[in-house]
């Protein structure tokens, strides 16, 4: 199977990447530090090409996957948008570069491989297209305004997609992760529940791609407490993280 993954240099990706050459997957990998994934080409065991670019430049991630194909001798049988940014700030001081970025990375860089792969996809009848979301976008969290924004319009994007593709037979995965050790979590000041490693992490999401899962969640305890979360009325969500914030 060929597969590409976006932002695949650390973290995540950069796990997934090494769990799915296990499995036999030939990679195609984006992300903009060149030198960090030609180390990581070279560690795999499995075809792989290192397609260095910016994933909010659609003409750049276009002639990435291009070359991709090239390298890996076809059309990708599955992609992962999994490039993403966070940065937190209270609303009162409200950062627009930042929100900028995590709007171009988070949600048009998903878009842009979207664009680039899913047309293949549906012409020749199969496929698999996966979105690296989180449990962060089930409810507008404090401090994460946009984050949080920007994974939700992923997960409604994804479960919209996943419909109207069915019937072309193209598969769509939702993937939601909690606190997964990353170059982006390594920033945070507070204690992080339930934090995962990242290749734990990248097992729960392979088997999930694997299964060609609708929605792929995890850790379950944090899991469960977002989704329950969902239902509580605006009033009593609203005290209790007034009062968790207060707290922390």
């Amino acid at each position: 199977m060929r597969t590409i993954i976006t932002g695949a240099s650390s973290g995540i990706g950069a796990a997934l990447a090494r769990e799915l050459s296990r499995r036999g997957h030939s990679l195609g990998l984006i992300a903009r530090r060149a030198e960090m994934l030609d180390a990581l080409v070279a560690e795999l065991k499995t075809p792989a090409a290192a397609l260095p670019c910016d994933v909010t430049d659609s003409a750049a991630v276009r002639e990435a996957v291009a070359r991709g194909e090239a390298a890996l001798g076809g059309a990708f049988d599955l992609a992962v948008a999994n490039a993403g940014v966070g940065v937190a700030f209270p609303v009162s001081k409200f950062d627009l570069a930042a929100a900028l970025q995590m709007v171009n990375v988070n949600v048009i860089g998903m878009m842009v491989l979207f664009d680039a792969v899913v047309p293949k996809m549906t012409e020749r009848g199969g496929g698999h297209f996966a979105g690296v979301a989180s449990l962060a976008g089930l409810r507008g969290l404090p401090t994460s305004a946009v984050y949080s924004a920007t994974k939700a319009a992923m997960q409604a994007f994804l479960e919209a997609a996943r419909v109207e593709l069915a019937p072309r037979g193209v598969a769509v995965t939702t993937i939601n992760p909690g606190f997964v050790v990353s170059p982006m979590t390594d920033k945070n000041k507070f204690k992080m529940p339930f934090l995962m490693s990242t290749e734990r992490a990248a097992r729960i999401i392979a088997d999930g791609l694997e299964r060609r899962a609708r929605v792929v969640q995890f850790p379950l305890p944090m899991s469960l407490l977002m989704r329950f979360a969902r239902t509580l009325p605006n009033a009593v969500y609203d005290r209790a993280l007034r009062v968790g914030a207060s707290r922390r």
